[in-house]
């Protein structure tokens, strides 16, 4: 039934776009849309700014399914098929509007052709207000049909877009909300076609974590890492190792006295140590019940070597003794002799040639401040040389003892050096400058913290005493010849626990007898029981022990000028030296 209304085909205000033949309208070929002009009392549509970053798109061109221009589609809107009905049944079409300026040679929107319209923008989605979280981009997939990583959300979230007010009239168009620049991951985005790539182009590679992170490939690079280094390190040890070898990649010599070390003056130290070492020999000692180390030199080529008697005394009657040479020789010895009031001893090698003597000197020369060299082996250090000078002479010195009965104590007037002397220096020569034997090393003196009830040995505290060469050469002789050794005597028996001073005359001798031996030096001399001897050839006597060391300081038959005191009186006499057979 016939209402009135119009049945001209409505215009098509938007369209889908169709992928592939989306057209813009030519500028000389008008649209029927085109040439409908809105009422003069219309508001005027404001154009859009250049910068909206979008264009409208062509009006699709009809199809076998476009509905027909008779009657309105069934998917019109009821608006828009109201506002056609009410368009004035006979209106003349309106002349095409003219616009305001040239065609734009580039076509650039709006002003691309004439009229006001210009091709539609893509389909875009609404702009979220302002403060809006942005909504995740589009689930692609990349090449590698993995999830592609979303796109960052742009910084900046633009203010609400203002609107056109709305038009008025049959052929006004809904109002558009003014558009801005849209965000990056939805400019490509299409509702209706089909999925595609990711709008953010990604290059194949690992697969993303957890985390959305993509996963870095650390074996390869750890391996490889690894066996850099391990090739490194090989090559910089075999540089090394050849650089150790070859005294490295250029030799290197360093300056050096190229002078002619020569010898040496016979007075030095090296040049005595050379003249004496091959002389003095280094005696091992064994018996049943202890052992020791001592030194002994070479008296003559027949063998005999001096020494001291408690460096042979360890070997008993039938223990070893043992010579090392300077050369590193070794030969068995013999005791020959000794004696413990001297101690003394001498001892011969047999079977060995090329034996060098060392040569004597005077030890009633020697002066104090003179230089000597003592030569030993130091706790079983053979060979040994060390340096000093004479400290003192006629030092009266007791050494021994350890039996008890006073069989084993020597007494000896004693040179004192500086030149260190430890045990195992005994028996060692004691040399001047000549390379001269002055002096048979034979005591110590150690400090008090250097005895001990453990067995150690005290070391050199630097006051060492040697046996003068004179009475050591008179004591060598007569063992070598008879096997024993003559003591002087005066006849007299002291009383060695007297503290004054001087060295008393005991009451009594020890087996009851008088203390003055009938027909004795003594005697003869007029010495009494009770008097009390204070100087020997005008040196003074402090006690009974310095008197024994300064009488066998002498040869039996010197004589010996000596003072004495009896009953508070002064008295002057001349001694003979008598003989006794020493053990």
């Amino acid at each position: 039934m016939d209402d009135g209304k119009t049945t001209e085909p409505k215009a098509k205000w938007w369209s889908r776009p169709t992928p592939g033949r989306s057209t813009r309208t030519a500028p000389h070929e008008p649209s029927p849309v085109e040439d409908a002009m809105p009422p003069a009392d219309a508001p005027a549509v404001t154009d859009p700014p250049q910068d909206a970053g979008y264009e409208l798109a062509a009006p699709e061109p009809a199809t076998a399914e476009t509905p027909s221009p008779e009657a309105p589609s069934p998917e019109t809107p009821a608006h828009e098929i109201q506002s056609h009905r009410t368009r004035p049944p006979e209106a003349p079409a309106p002349q095409a509007a003219q616009p305001l300026h040239e065609p734009d040679q580039y076509s650039t929107p709006p002003y691309g052709g004439p009229g006001p319209w210009a091709p539609a923008p893509p389909v875009q989605r609404p702009t979220p207000a302002h403060g809006t979280p942005v909504p995740p981009p589009y689930a692609g997939t990349n090449g590698a049909q993995m999830a592609a990583a979303p796109a960052p959300a742009p910084a900046f979230q633009a203010p609400p877009p203002m609107t056109a007010p709305p038009q008025h009239g049959p052929q006004a168009p809904h109002a558009q909300p003014q558009p801005h620049a849209p965000s990056p991951q939805w400019l490509q985005y299409d509702p209706w076609g089909a999925p595609r790539q990711p709008l953010i182009t990604t290059q194949p590679g690992p697969p993303l974590g957890p985390d959305g992170r993509r996963k870095k490939r650390r074996g390869p690079v750890l391996i490889g890492a690894l066996l850099l280094a391990l090739v490194a390190g090989g090559i910089g040890g075999g540089i090394g190792a050849y650089i150790e070898r070859n005294g490295g990649l250029t030799s290197v010599e360093l300056p050096q006295d190229e002078r002619n070390g020569g010898g040496r003056a016979p007075d030095s130290v090296a040049g005595i140590a050379a003249s004496a070492l091959p002389s003095v020999v280094t005696l091992h000692v064994s018996g049943t019940t202890e052992s020791g180390t001592g030194t002994g030199f070479v008296l003559d080529d027949r063998g005999h070597i001096l020494t001291n008697n408690h460096v042979v005394a360890p070997a008993g009657s039938s223990g070893d003794i043992t010579v090392t040479f300077s050369g590193g020789e070794t030969a068995s010895a013999e005791i020959i002799g000794k004696d413990s009031g001297y101690d003394l001893a001498v001892v011969k090698v047999s079977g060995v040639s090329g034996l060098k003597p060392l040569p004597l000197g005077n030890s009633d020369n020697v002066q104090v401040g003179d230089p000597v060299v003592a030569i030993g082996a130091p706790f079983d250090l053979s060979n040994t040389v060390t340096s000093g000078i004479i400290s003192a002479k006629d030092r009266p010195i007791t050494a021994g003892g350890e039996k008890g009965d006073g069989s084993d104590i020597s007494y000896v007037d004693a040179l004192q050096t500086d030149a260190p002397i430890n045990p195992g220096n005994s028996g060692g020569p004691l040399v001047d400058t000549d390379a001269h034997v002055i002096g048979i090393n034979s005591a110590i003196r150690a400090a008090d913290s250097g005895s001990t009830t453990e067995g150690g040995q005290a070391g050199s505290i630097g006051l060492g005493f040697a046996i003068p060469i004179n009475q050591g050469k008179r004591v060598a002789e007569e063992l070598i010849n008879t096997g024993k050794a003559t003591h002087p005597v005066i006849g007299v028996s002291l009383d060695m626990k007297y503290t004054g001073d001087g060295a008393k005359v005991g009451p009594k001798g020890a087996d009851g007898k008088s203390s003055v031996t009938e027909g004795g030096p003594g005697a003869k001399a007029g010495i009494r029981p009770g008097d009390v001897i204070t100087e020997v050839d005008g040196g003074r006597v402090h006690s009974g022990e310095e008197l024994i060391v300064k009488i066998r300081s002498h040869r039996p038959g010197d004589r010996l000028e000596l003072k004495l005191t009896r009953s508070g009186k002064d008295l002057s006499m001349t001694l003979t030296l008598g003989s006794a057979t020493g053990t």
